[in-house]
């Protein structure tokens, strides 16, 4: 894929709440949000109303984004890192149910990055009002194509939050 989209987050099941369409598809995810608004605006405020963004373990640890231990040491850390696996699952689904929607995000485009971003965003857009209609498609909701994982390694921000969380609720 020439271009593609690779900072979602999802704050509803299922829908897109912010699209940054600028980066070549080759870059990471963690380089994409970590350039991006809602980055800027969470490390100068540090937490959300009302939750955490859950990233995998390609991301840091930080007081906003909560990631998986990398290595386990106790039950309540392997029951985190259950939980926290169990609720990411529907992020990866909805980027499958949004790829198969849109056979456009499979391939190369041969257009314009410009262009392309734009495509990219319409397709959000498009993808969230099939959702609010319930206009789904037929497709197996576990058939995705995620790509391969690369871990984090840098500074862990957020682990004494992370380790507060695993400590109060599991």
């Amino acid at each position: 894929m020439a271009l593609e989209e690779k900072t979602l987050m999802l704050l509803m099941p299922c829908l897109f709440t912010s699209v940054v369409a600028k980066w070549p598809g080759s870059t990471h995810d963690s380089f994409v949000f970590t350039n991006s608004l809602i980055h800027e605006k969470l490390e100068s405020n540090h937490a959300f109303e009302d939750g955490y963004l859950l990233g995998d373990s390609g991301y840091p640890c930080k007081p906003f984004l909560m990631t998986p231990y990398p290595n386990t040491a106790n039950a309540k850390e392997e029951a985190f890192n259950k939980a926290h696996c169990k609720t990411r699952v529907a992020i990866d689904q909805t980027f499958g149910r949004w790829k198969r929607r849109f056979h456009l995000l499979h391939s190369e485009c041969c257009m314009k990055p410009e262009k392309v971003c734009i495509l990219f965003g319409a397709c959000a857009v498009l993808h969230n009002i099939s959702i609010k209609l319930n206009d789904d498609i037929d497709d197996d909701p576990f058939d995705d194509d995620q790509p391969e994982l690369v871990p984090y390694h840098g500074p862990d921000q957020g682990r004494l939050l992370r380790d507060h969380l695993c400590n109060t609720f599991f």
